[in-house]
This record gives C-alpha cells, structure tokens and sequence, in this order.
C-alpha cells in the first residue's frame, strides 16, 4: 500500500483519467469494494441493514455505489442526504432505482430522521466528507457529525461504523481531527492510505485500515514516484523465507547474537529468542561468561560462545575468542544489553570492522558505534541500524524533538548518507533503506513502550537476516510481525499496561501462523 498525500492522490487520479480510466470507472470501481468489504462483515456477523451519511464529494458517491450494490445484494438501505442534491444526480437515481431509500438533512433538522436511520442499521457508512476537508468544519457538516456522533454514543449496542476512506472531519494530511469526527470501526481507504491516518489524533479515529483497488494502472509516473509504502500483511506474507519438507537447521542460516551484561541479563535471552522464533536454523549466543548458568537453561537451543568480561561486561580483549567463532555464521547482531562501560566500547570499536557478515546493530552497539570516526564507511555493506529516537539523536547529533518531528525525512536522509537501512522504532516506525524507499509500520500502540521488547526485534531481524532475507525486507518484515505481535500480547491480556517483552514474544507463533 503506497502513502500519499491529499495533492499526490489528485495527481494520480488525474493522471489514471487522462490515461483512459475515467472519474466514474473510479468511483464505480471504489463503491463497488467497499461494498463488497461491507457485504462480507455482513455474512459473518449476520447483518443485512445499512445506513449512510453521504456527502457532496467524492466519498459520499463512494457511498451511493456501495448503498446501491448492497441494495441490489438484498440489504435494507437508507441513505442519508447532507447537501446533495437528489435532482439530476445519476449516482441518486442508480440507488433509488435499486429499491434504496434518500432522506435529506435540509428536511431533518430535528436530526429525528438520522437518529431512526442509525438506531435501525447494523452497518453505519461515514460518506460525509472527503480527504481534501480543512479544518474547522461547516457548521451544517459539524452538525450532522455532533448529532451522528451524540446517537452512537446513546446506544447501547451502536451500528459498525465503517469510514469511506477516511472518518469524516479528519484531515489527511496533518492527522489533525474535528471534535465532531465519528470514531470508525472500520477505515476502507482506496488505493492508497493517506498520510495523515497514520497519524495522531487521526490514527486513534480510523479503527481497523482496509484498502480496496480502484483500478489504477501500477505504471502511471504519479506512482512510480512515490518511494513510502506501508507495510500489511500480504507485503510481508510474501517476504518470509519458505519452509519445504526438505530443509534442514542449515537451510535457515545461524544467526550470531552478540548481547547482554551482568545489568541486562535479559537482553539476551529476548534478542536470542526471538531469532530462533522467527525461524533461524541456529543460534549463537556470544555472552559474557557469567551470564551462561543463568541463560543457558532457558534457551537450551543455543550454541554459546562465552566472552571474557570484566565485572560482567563483554571486555575489551573478547575478539580474540569470539572471530574464531563466526565459521557458520550467516548474520550478525550486536547491541542488545551490552552497557556502556569503556572495555565494551573498546570491544565494539574493535571488531566492527572485522565482521564480514550481515549486520544488525542495535541498543547500546550503536552509542558505542557512534565513537567510531566514519563508522557508517567501516562496517560491513547495508547493515540494518535499529535506534529509537535517542539513539538517532546520538548517531545524528539531531535532537530527539527534532527527529520525532520529522521522523521519516530524518530517517530516509542518514540511511542514503549513511549506505545503511535505518529501522527508526516508536510509533508508526519507520523502514529507510540507503536508495530512498521507505516503509511505514502502521502501529502505535503503548503495548511496545516496554523495556526489552526492542531486543525482540532486533533478535527477528537478524533471524530473518541469517534466513537470506535482504536488509531492507527483513527490516519490514521483522518490524511489522514485531508491532502485530504486541497488539496480539495486548489483546491476550485484555490491557496494554501489563505487556511485558516476553509476552511480545510469545505471541510471535501466532502472528507467523496467521500470515502463512
């Protein structure tokens, strides 16, 4: 699914009619996938009556296509007229001839008419305004909207509220919302999401994110230059290393994970974990030898390599046994609970440039990375970098505000200057790789804001590293299976407060076997 702002999906459009594909064959082929999306929620929850809110725009006609396939699909249709006009609209007499219902708000202004069309629908479709509404709104719009949004709030068992690409009052390109905005259930958004749903307040009004197609051509030039995507199940599906009857533990690469001290013991066993459950035929663990009798009994699986240390941290003399290790070793991690001491630090600046192995760096690998002069032109090529935004501050000397304000920029920028894929963690995180693509995680959720669950992605990244995956599509797909499996954690244990990084990473069987 690209991302697009409101002007880049005009020009697409326009673009898509010049090109033969008309405005009409747009909005037929829009309706007509929301419709069917509808139609199928529909099956499953035994529901068959619908109300719209249909505007002026574009969305409201998405809207009277959708009301007039379910229509003609054997629902029970109203469909609610705000500022559009029944006279000559062909859209109009296309529903009315399939048996649909119109009432109109400039007759409503008791606003008794919305109320008896909700209380009576199972599905409600939010068609009211479209992607390109500054705020703030019209009052006639902010007042159907107040009024839709006091009778949802009344009812004790409200209709599914489905956003026709996006909740009405939300602005697409900034995220910014009207207090009257609908929460929807449901976001259907055509062919393409626009940017500001991945953004708050926006984000936390769309519900659910669907996209229909609308019969663009995947050639036009206003797609092609479009470099953001975001990250959904089929993309990914598609990225993960198959499994035949025929592999052996060879087949899915080792994978070295260089991690942990005597203050971040667990650090190790999550990073180390989570590259086994996301595949990986073998895992390494190269640990400070104290911390072998506490880790082996709960990763058995493991091959060790034990470090020497001083007072628990990897020392700096720890190369000469850990290069002798890495014969099998198909990629690399290093970061995860490391600490800060000097005799780490002078480990890692050591044998950085030695390691000939995908890389994954992470944690406290990248603060003492940022020590090394031209570290970015010493390491081996298109490492994956995963820092949350302090860590970027370290690397960038940028503040922490400054990247969170320009979060994907900043990212795309140093993964080009640096010739490195840059996983930028937090909400909605974001995937840069060195040639200017770059992929959005469309999650955010408090679930992840939890010491140790950045461990369990850098351990899924390297696991899909070991597996062949290239740095940029290991990236998203460990990313992405990373933020479903804490909103799977979250969803387990009925609130997002009590998460803890394990629990992100006992989910990650179940978000594998769904993408299947």
């Amino acid at each position: 699914m690209i991302l697009v702002t409101v002007d880049q999906m005009r020009a697409i459009e326009k673009e898509a009619d010049a090109n033969g594909l008309t405005y009409a064959e747009m909005m037929q082929n829009a309706g007509t996938g929301l419709a069917e999306l509808v139609h199928e929620i529909g099956k499953e929850n035994d529901w068959r009556r619908v109300a719209g809110i249909v505007g002026s725009g574009n969305n409201g006609g998405d809207a009277l296509v959708a009301l007039t396939w379910l229509a003609r699909a054997g629902w029970l249709t109203h469909a609610y007229l705000v500022k559009r006009e029944p006279a000559e609209d062909a859209l109009i007499a296309s529903y009315l001839s399939a048996g649909g219902e119109i009432f109109e708000s400039v007759r409503d202004l008791s606003f008794e008419t919305l109320r008896k069309n909700i209380n009576e629908s199972d599905v409600l479709l939010d068609g009211l305004l479209g992607t390109g509404i500054k705020l703030p709104l019209k009052k006639e719009a902010a007042q159907v909207l107040q009024s839709a949004f006091d009778i949802l709030s009344q009812m004790e068992l409200p209709p599914f509220v489905v956003a026709v690409d996006c909740p009405s009052g939300v602005d697409c390109d900034t995220g910014a919302a009207a207090d009257e905005t609908i929460p929807a259930d449901l976001t259907i958004t055509m062919a393409a999401v626009k940017r500001g749903l991945l953004k708050l307040p926006a984000f936390e009004l769309i519900g659910e994110l669907e996209m229909v197609e609308i019969g663009l051509p995947h050639d036009l030039k206003s797609i092609t230059e479009i470099k953001t995507e975001v990250a959904d199940a089929d993309m990914v599906s598609v990225l993960l290393p198959e499994r035949t009857p025929a592999s052996h533990k060879g087949t899915f690469g080792t994978a070295f994970v260089v991690a942990g001290s005597t203050s971040y013991t667990g650090a190790a066993l999550l990073a180390g974990t989570a590259a086994y459950r996301i595949g990986t035929g073998l895992v390494t663990m190269a640990v400070p030898e104290p911390l072998h009798g506490a880790l082996a009994g709960h990763l058995p699986e493991a091959t060790w390599a034990l470090l020497p240390h001083e007072n628990g941290f990897i020392s700096e003399s720890a190369g000469e046994v850990l290069l002798p290790s890495l014969d099998r070793a198909t990629a690399f991690l290093i970061g995860p609970g490391l600490g800060d001491h000097l005799c780490t630090r002078r480990f890692v600046e050591d044998i950085l440039p030695s390691i000939q192995l995908p890389l994954v760096i992470d944690a406290d690998g990248l603060r003492h990375l940022s020590h090394i002069k031209d570290w970015y032109k010493k390491i081996f090529p298109s490492a994956v970098l995963t820092p949350h935004p302090g860590e970027m501050s370290i690397l960038t000397g940028l503040s922490k505000d400054e990247i969170q304000d320009h979060r994907e920029e900043i990212a795309i920028r140093f993964a080009k200057e640096w010739g490195h894929v840059v996983v930028l963690k937090g909400a909605f995180t974001i995937i840069a790789s060195p040639d200017g693509q770059s992929t959005v995680i469309p999650v955010a959720t408090p679930a992840l804001a939890r010491a140790g669950t950045g461990d369990v992605l850098a351990g899924l990244i390297v696991g899909l590293r070991a597996q062949g995956l290239d740095a940029y599509d290991a990236s998203i797909a460990g990313a992405y299976i990373h933020a479903q499996a804490g909103l799977l954690a979250a969803d387990t244990l009925g609130t997002t407060a009590s998460v803890l990084a394990g629990d992100v990473l006992n989910a990650i069987p179940e978000v594998i076997s769904e993408l299947e």
